[in-house]
């Protein structure tokens, strides 16, 4: 139950650094998703129950400040979820390692995808442009911060689901 509380002041935080701080640090023109990495890294626990809840919450309060059509980042993040999901059963013993896949994965999903709806909408910009300029920076950014919140939603999930002693 305290896991499906504590979702809202984590996401609504991190929706606060993503917005002042996280989209204003940009590698060319790309840019870190932080709710996407803190999706990332929760569903990627092995113990957490409320990864789906916390997905569908960042997806609409990303929807609800971003640019895009709302739909774009609810189902970026679904996707996200469900291969950390996926990879969770088959890659338990290198978390780290899953969290590198499931973040760049997600992130080249989650920048096509809304490439694809912009495009859709009337967007100029060519792919090519796009990949290099937007998609692979915002690859190497979300990497590299997965790095460093990767262990710290870590600890959090031990604190709400503690190691069984036998």
């Amino acid at each position: 139950m305290w896991e499906y509380l504590v979702s809202l002041p984590v996401l609504g935080l991190a929706l606060m650094l993503q917005v002042a701080i996280f989209s204003r640090l940009n590698l060319l023109y790309g840019s870190a998703d932080l709710l996407l990495i803190v999706v990332a890294a929760w569903s990627l626990q092995e113990r957490v129950r409320s990864a789906w809840v916390w997905c569908v919450l960042a997806g609409l309060l990303v929807g609800y400040v971003s640019g895009l059509p709302w739909f774009v980042p609810l189902v970026g993040y679904l996707l996200v979820t469900g291969l950390a999901a996926f990879l969770r059963q088959r890659v338990w013993q290198a978390p780290l390692l899953a969290m590198f896949i499931v973040c760049f994965i997600g992130t080249l999903v989650m920048q096509t995808l809304a490439f694809v709806v912009l495009r859709l909408l009337g967007d100029p910009l060519a792919f090519d442009q796009s990949f290099s300029l937007i998609i692979l920076p915002s690859v190497l950014l979300n990497l590299f911060i997965g790095m460093l919140v990767y262990p710290l939603l870590r600890n959090l999930a031990a604190q709400f689901h503690p190691e069984e002693v036998d």
